[in-house]
């Protein structure tokens, strides 16, 4: 008789395991097959932030996921997951106030009131700026967190009285804190797809650690959707720009680095990285080059991922631009999908949104595509 039960006891516990066995399977998204092969299957939901608006620019609402098709590669995919308009969103609020921006400190801190005030109910905000520390002679610039993620509106606002000024602009790395940092862990089911940051910056570095290549990288992976307000500030950095070298506006070491960078490595050219040994003429060549290549960066981590560049002449301006964001943010639709292509080359793949049953003329922006896993 203990025999029979201990068997009884091996077959239950045999079956148990076994069940658990398929259970983590499952899971870790692992597909179990009738011939008991087991396949591995990546499992990461692609999203696809999508804005459709008329041929005047106004946001087309109402859209249901029917009214959506999706391809990658130009192959058709399913669609697994649909938010409307409606749902919330959550928002880093990057704000630059280095050098360029400084004296409008509080010209910000008003336009960033603004913009928290203008988000609907149920949307999250975090904040992040810079400051800086002083040892010695050697004055350091840094990213930091000012606000976590909140819908307490009036906390934000209190929170916007913090915000300091700094000497440097480590632009690339307030980028990557925001990949990281706020937006490090997988999003709740209800903020899936619907994760933007927006930038209040003139985009021009000066002093990070990492680069823009690292930044966008982390960027995309995070699903970020990026905005821009471009301030434009190179009519104000270069009035101090030029003239005696001990009362010029520097340039930074990296942003000289950069400078030159963007030239062939066998170009005949003196490169000078010593700023009192560079011309007034040179001077001005790196600052309109170093701002457009800030434009080009802006412009293409927007565009890929769904985002826009908003222009701002001045910080005056930029409460009208904060407010075309909110706006835009509100009229977001969010798909996703797991890609049928289960390749791990690391290739870039294309993402192409279509419209059905829409009877007027419509425009779509969305994420232009994504990087597929690399294989192990």
């Amino acid at each position: 008789m203990q025999l029979v039960r201990t068997a009884e006891y091996l077959a239950v516990a045999a079956l148990l395991v076994s069940l658990f066995a398929a259970t983590v399977s499952a899971q870790d998204g692992s597909e179990v097959r009738a011939d008991e092969d087991i396949l591995e299957i990546d499992t990461r939901l692609v999203e696809v932030p999508v804005v459709v608006t008329d041929l005047a620019g106004r946001p087309v609402l109402g859209l249901t996921r029917e009214n959506f098709e999706i391809l990658e590669d130009d192959r058709p995919e399913e669609i697994a997951s649909f938010s409307s308009t409606d749902a919330p969103f959550e928002v880093a609020l990057f704000l630059d106030t280095s050098g360029s921006t400084r004296a409008d400190l509080q010209l910000i801190v008003k336009a960033a009131e603004y913009f928290i005030r203008s988000l609907r109910p149920g949307d999250r905000v975090a904040i992040v700026s810079f400051n800086q520390k002083v040892s010695g002679r050697h004055v350091e610039a840094y990213s930091e967190i000012v606000s976590d993620l909140s819908e307490d509106r009036e906390g934000l606002v209190k929170s916007l009285s913090q915000i300091r000024t700094s000497s440097g602009t480590p632009f690339y790395d307030g980028m990557l804190m925001v990949a990281r940092d706020i937006f490090g862990n997988a999003p709740e089911a209800r903020f899936q797809g619907r994760r933007a940051m927006v930038a209040l910056t003139d985009g021009v570095d000066s002093t990070s650690f990492w680069d823009f290549v690292k930044a966008r990288r982390e960027l995309d992976k995070a699903g970020i959707i990026s905005y821009f307000i471009k301030i434009d500030t190179r009519e104000k950095f270069e009035q101090n720009l030029l003239g005696d070298c001990s009362t010029a506006t520097h340039f930074s070491e990296s942003q000289i680095k950069k400078y030159w960078a963007q030239f062939p490595k066998d170009a005949k050219m003196e490169r000078v990285f010593d700023f009192c040994k560079i011309g007034d003429f040179s001077r001005l060549d790196m600052s309109r080059s170093l701002y457009r290549i800030a434009f080009e960066e802006m412009s293409a981590l927007s565009s890929a991922s769904g985002g826009k560049v908003f222009a701002a002449s001045d910080i005056r301006d930029a409460a009208t631009a904060f407010g075309q964001v909110a706006e835009e943010i509100g009229s977001k639709y969010s798909i996703g999908y797991y890609s049928s292509n289960e390749k791990t080359d690391g290739a870039f793949r294309k993402i192409t949104v279509k419209l059905r049953g829409i009877a007027k003329e419509t425009q779509v922006r969305a994420r232009e595509g994504y990087k597929a896993p690399s294989g192990k």
